[in-house]
């Protein structure tokens, strides 16, 4: 497999499985990722199984589109990662490692490009208004690990308080 594109980890004072269900829970995604508005599920899907789909909404720089993404691997506890397809081309995978440590679990995001270059960059420049995918990307997913951590870790106390 191809070296990702942008890639960070965090640790989270959670349990691997419910880490799990935040990330492969696409309808609250948009709750801790950086980018995305919303996701809902696509015809009989209800919930994270490879080969179910989803379409995705994000926001940048007040410019929205949307994107068809398939699940790719639905590990539970361990890894959820998709495919994203825009406009019916795959352009990219993005995906979420899940390792338990003592104090909880450490998670991975990464992303990995699938479409050319050129189209690429002309796409994120003039459509998207993204100069340069990669970095952004990497911004993106520290921002967004940030807020998984919060909100991973005010689910488990909530959870806790029960």
């Amino acid at each position: 497999m191809a070296e990702p594109t942008a890639q960070s980890s965090i640790d989270i004072a959670a349990p691997p499985e419910l880490v799990y269900r935040i990330v492969s829970d696409v309808t609250s995604i948009a709750e801790w990722a950086e980018e995305t508005q919303r996701c809902a599920w696509l015809g009989d899907a209800t919930g994270p199984a490879v080969g179910a789909k989803f379409r995705g909404v994000n926001k940048h720089k007040g410019r929205k589109w949307a994107m068809t993404c398939t699940v790719t691997e639905a590990t539970e506890g361990r890894r959820f990662a998709f495919r994203v397809s825009l406009l019916g081309v795959p352009t990219a995978v993005w995906s979420y490692e899940i390792e338990p440590t003592e104090q909880g679990c450490r998670v991975t995001e990464s992303t990995r490009r699938l479409a050319p270059d050129l189209p690429t960059v002309l796409v994120n420049r003039y459509i998207l208004g993204v100069g340069d995918r990669d970095s952004h990307n990497q911004r993106n997913i520290e921002r967004s690990l940030q807020r998984l951590k919060s909100y991973a870790e005010r689910q488990a106390a909530d959870s806790a308080d029960v």
